[in-house]
């Protein structure tokens, strides 16, 4: 074989450690059907001005405020990230905020987000129960904010649900206010189901023992999983080999 032929499966086998980037299209729904429909809505209800020219859309109501919760794995930062991403790619104002942000960090959002209540804004805050006293403070005036604004959007998440935050008392109360949303985890069989969903949707065949096997020795987490499908995938053309574990393990190998 020539050395090219052995370059590509390892620059494949490198990349396994970099998960795709997260999107609303990428994201296991199951569950989480409900969630997936509100979020659809506000990325087609961003400022049609940026595709069309037509006037800014403003959204719903009940749009503008969602708070999300669940046990870890279950999704909440890939569910933030992923719309993060979206509000970045179309250039709109938006930010990623958490326990490790600066306190400018939150001044800037809040400063923006004021002087600007008319424009579309996303606001994505991660672990709301981690965050401190300072943060705490930012994120119940730029709640406040929002609320009254038309076109904004607070997206939160948490480890339990809303009214059960270790958070000020005035903040736990505002975070209940618009959608709440808990975060379904995939079960095992669900996770197995999915992974054969994604081989079956690029026409790749697995064999009966890989899933399993993934699912006991390589990462648990979705976005590496279906990471691992896509290299499967181009090492099994490029290798004209079927997917079976030991063509898994060889792919694994080359990583190391």
């Amino acid at each position: 074989m020539s050395s090219s032929f052995h370059q590509l499966p390892r620059q494949i086998a490198l990349d396994l450690g970099c998960a795709p980037k997260a999107s609303l299209g990428n994201f296991i729904a199951t569950g989480n059907e409900n969630l997936l429909e509100v979020l659809t809505e506000i990325k087609q209800s961003l400022p049609q001005s940026l595709q069309t020219g037509a006037p800014k859309t403003a959204l719903k109501a009940e749009q503008r405020m969602i708070h999300i919760w669940g046990e870890s794995g279950s999704g909440r930062s890939h569910i933030l990230e992923a719309m993060k991403l979206l509000a970045t790619d179309l250039n709109q104002a938006s930010w990623m905020l958490g326990h490790d942000s600066s306190d400018d960090d939150w001044r800037e959002a809040g400063l923006v987000i004021s002087e600007n209540p008319q424009s579309f804004a996303l606001l994505c805050v991660d672990d709301v129960d981690s965050l401190d006293e300072f943060a705490q403070g930012a994120l119940f005036r730029i709640h406040n904010l929002i609320r009254e604004s038309s076109s904004q959007v607070l997206l939160t998440s948490s480890k339990v649900p809303p009214t059960n935050l270790d958070l000020r008392d005035d903040l736990r109360t505002r975070l209940a206010w618009g959608l709440v949303f808990k975060m379904h985890a995939l079960s095992d069989d669900e996770k197995l189901n999915a992974l054969e969903q994604a081989a079956q949707a690029r026409g790749l065949q697995l064999s009966h023992d890989v899933p399993p096997w993934l699912l006991r020795h390589f990462h648990r987490d979705m976005s590496s999983l279906m990471s691992l499908i896509e290299a499967l995938d181009t090492y099994s053309l490029e290798t004209k080999r079927a997917v079976t574990l030991p063509l898994v393990k060889e792919l694994l190998a080359l990583k190391n």
